[in-house]
């Protein structure tokens, strides 16, 4: 049985991909991902602010004190070794790469067109096989138009296409006015994937403080019914590959979402509840479903029951909206 399947140009040996988590943000925990079954690993994001510290800082420390004493013209300051930014998150790339022999995708996370996207230069020379841009941004103020916040997604795109050639992946979420059109502008940009969906973490007000608390709640097996009905709609209408994010915690929900249209699937939760080994539980539940429905490979059954395919596609486009509020 071939479970092999194609994503950002890469040769995969399954459709499970390990999504951006503090699961790959160990060389540890990438080794035990895949000899459990993972066929690529997303790494943790790097963040615009992250990078844009590092520029803020280095320039602060290089000035400190300067014009204190002539001596000082020529100090070198001494970095502290426990800090954390960019270029640790290029030595893990390359760490990563020496340990592991499936694929490794970079991300880099950031709103705005500026310097920060060279990162995607150095990533790929550090070793990446591609490039995941997480554009994760909530347009808060009402006076901004959807035009100008779909202008973010396609310029960010486009100077990282610019600035590197490994294949390149764009994370979406999915509260755009004309999602569809918005995926279209992508495709025509030149993503090589798409990744339907990112997740806008919810804060919460703390009742005793009265102050904004972040609260992290991972993702339910429900939350993939979204991407579902979108890698159905758009399975077969865009260039682009599709992979599937957020509620995929089992070879069911895997299954579904190939049967839509998805290349690849990205677990995060389920792994972080139940452990790496948990990969192998749902690769054999994906080939047992394989086997019992007689497709003997992934591609044989990817998109046979996306939006192009089935008898009422209605079911995707308004998802039987009235029959379902009566079903109760």
């Amino acid at each position: 049985m071939d479970l092999s399947t194609t994503y950002l140009g890469l040769n995969l040996r399954n459709p499970l991909v390990i999504g951006a988590s503090p699961l790959t943000s160990e060389v540890d925990g990438c080794r035990q991902l895949e000899d459990a079954g993972a066929a690529a690993l997303v790494l943790p994001s790097l963040f615009q602010e992250q990078i844009l510290r590092e520029s803020e800082e280095f320039t602060t420390r290089m000035t400190e004190g300067a014009e204190s004493f002539p001596e000082a013209l020529s100090y070198f300051p001494d970095f502290d070794d426990s800090y954390i930014g960019p270029q640790s998150y290029l030595d893990h790339i390359r760490a990563v790469k020496e340990a592991v022999d499936i694929p490794v995708i970079a991300s880099l996370n950031g709103l705005t067109t500026g310097g920060w996207t060279d990162y995607s230069r150095l990533m790929q020379e550090a070793g990446a096989d591609a490039l995941e841009l997480n554009i994760y941004f909530l347009p808060a103020d009402p006076s901004m138009s959807s035009g100008a916040v779909e202008k973010i997604y396609t310029s960010v795109l486009s100077e990282v296409k610019i600035t590197t050639s490994i294949p390149v992946a764009v994370k979406l979420n999915p509260w755009f006015s004309s999602l569809g059109n918005v995926v279209q502008q992508l495709d025509e940009a030149e993503a090589d994937a798409l990744v339907l969906f990112n997740r806008f973490y919810q804060p919460t007000i703390n009742l005793d403080t009265l102050e904004v608390e972040p609260e992290l709640v991972l993702s339910t097996p429900f939350a993939s019914r979204l991407a579902l009905r979108w890698v159905a709609l758009l399975s077969g209408r865009v260039q682009a590959d599709l992979s599937a994010s957020s509620g995929i915690h089992s070879a069911e929900d895997v299954l579904r979402l190939l049967l839509a249209g998805a290349d690849t699937t990205q677990l995060v939760a389920t792994l972080l509840q139940n452990g790496p080994e948990h990969l192998k539980v749902i690769l054999s539940g994906v080939q047992e479903w394989m086997e019992r429905h007689e497709y003997d490979s992934v591609a044989a059954l990817r998109g046979s029951v996306n939006a192009a395919t089935v008898a009422d596609p209605t079911a995707f486009e308004r998802a039987n909206y009235i029959k379902s509020l009566y079903s109760w």
